[in-house]
């Protein structure tokens, strides 16, 4: 989502790089690009005068025009502002000790409200919680058996009493469900419109009523750039939003949305959302969203996903065959399933520092059918085979050829390439070792981090 400025910020810097000292004229310039690739980003106009003004306030001040190391006094600056767009976002569900705790999803239709309430059901089962869903979407055909064809794949229970067709009495049963059976959370995935209505709004504000909601999200796509936040904007009057949701992050959108939000509407980003998987969704990070822009990349994020994907005694037994050189075609293929697990693997890479603009490396963006080739070529090979790649002779590598659906040289090429890729595997292999190592993990990619700034 945010290539694009990205991009456009990291030529600025790298402008600014080639400056023994700053001068007022030098700022000026840099800041008029700034400017120009915000507003491009489709950032609210109010907010891009905010920002910049304040940038330069501190940016002119005498100990950067005369600092060694101007180029990164700006970056930092930048870095900081960027940050204070998001306010105090800390991400996620508001602290709130009742129970049931109730989480009311709001927006327009087709924003992916009801993705988006499977996602965050599968999210709060993993902290140990036991959610249940209800929709109040009557009106939209089949809105109610999508959620529960959602609630299916992400193995949570749904409140769908026959035959009832009002959603404030859906509500009100719902609460009254999980109170007798003992659920610790109800997810309501409220109606949309095509337009913000009165009958829409006087709905919610009933539904608020009956469920006395901890948590009212608002569900925005954030493709539609700043329409979602001014439609966010009038649920927060007409009926009020504790948080954001951002979703179809993964997409070509500019990523306005999601550096005006705060300022604009006054309520933080909440959550996230990258994918189709329900997986795919996380508590918003700040400093994590600027890092990527800047491109310092997201070590935390790839640390976490490494973490749901790898166990620690997967890990430390990867590190053993790698340190005693027993790394095999085998445990190849099991790695290309990990990193399969983790998400995209244009997605994955752009969480590496450096690695963010992916568009750029133009003919050599990662091709996910790739990866799916060496797996079916490996997986033809017999177990032996992928224990010892040296006894693969000519016509083994024709059996394996036929079995893939692949070329001679396709298999002939993987297994020259093998010795290269063992490397590869030695810095997935420490990865995996950091996936395992909880709060040292996470100090070792604060470092890394610090680092790249």
């Amino acid at each position: 989502m945010f290539e694009s400025l990205s991009t456009r910020l990291q030529d600025v810097f790298k402008s600014l790089q080639g400056q023994g000292r700053l001068t007022p004229e030098n700022i000026e310039a840099a800041l008029r690009e700034i400017r120009l690739a915000l507003l491009e980003a489709d950032v609210n106009f109010k907010v891009v005068k905010a920002f910049i003004d304040r940038v330069r306030d501190k940016a002119m001040e005498d100990t950067v025009l005369k600092s060694l190391t101007p180029a990164q006094q700006v970056v930092r600056i930048v870095r900081d502002e960027m940050l204070a767009l998001f306010g105090d976002a800390k991400g996620g569900l508001t602290e709130s000790s009742k129970r049931p705790r109730v989480v009311l999803l709001l927006g327009l239709q087709g924003a992916g409200k009801t993705t988006t309430a499977g996602k965050l059901a599968r999210w709060l089962s993993k902290q140990g919680r036991h959610p249940l869903l209800v929709s109040t979407d009557v009106k939209r055909p089949a809105a109610i058996a999508q959620l529960n064809v959602v609630a299916g794949k992400a193995d949570v229970r749904v409140f769908d009493p026959a035959g009832d067709l009002d959603p404030v009495s859906r509500a009100r049963g719902a609460m009254a469900e999980a109170t007798t059976k003992g659920f610790d959370v109800v997810i309501v995935d409220s109606a949309g419109r095509l337009h913000i209505d009165d009958e829409l709004m006087d709905e919610l504000v009933a539904i608020k009523g009956v469920t006395d909601p901890s948590d009212l999200l608002y569900v925005a796509d954030a493709m539609t750039g700043q329409d979602a936040i001014k439609s966010a904007g009038e649920f927060n009057r007409r009926v009020g939003v504790t948080g954001v949701v951002l979703t179809k992050m993964d997409g070509d959108a500019r990523g306005g949305a999601a550096l005006s939000v705060v300022s604009v509407v006054g309520v933080p980003i909440a959550f996230t959302g990258s994918g189709e998987r329900l997986e795919d969704l996380e508590p918003f990070h700040p400093d994590r969203v600027v890092s990527r822009v800047l491109g310092m990349g997201d070590v935390l994020s790839l640390i976490e996903r490494a973490e749901q994907a790898i166990t620690q005694e997967d890990a430390q037994k990867l590190e053993q065959k790698i340190r005693s050189n027993e790394f095999t075609l085998e445990d190849f293929r099991d790695q290309l399933r990990t990193i399969r697990k983790m998400g995209p693997l244009e997605q994955i890479l752009g969480m590496l520092p450096g690695m963010g603009n992916l568009k750029a490396l133009s003919e050599n963006k990662p091709d996910e059918k790739q990866l799916g080739r060496i797996e079916a070529i490996i997986s033809s090979m017999t177990a032996e085979e992928r224990r010892k790649q040296h006894i693969i002779n000519g016509s083994r590598r024709k059996r394996i050829a036929k079995g893939s659906g692949t070329s001679v040289e396709e298999v002939n090429r993987l297994l020259k390439q093998f010795v290269q890729m063992q490397k590869v595997m030695k810095q997935l292999g420490g990865m995996a070792g950091l996936a395992g190592g909880g709060k040292n993990a996470r100090r070792k990619a604060f470092e890394l981090l610090r680092n790249r700034r």
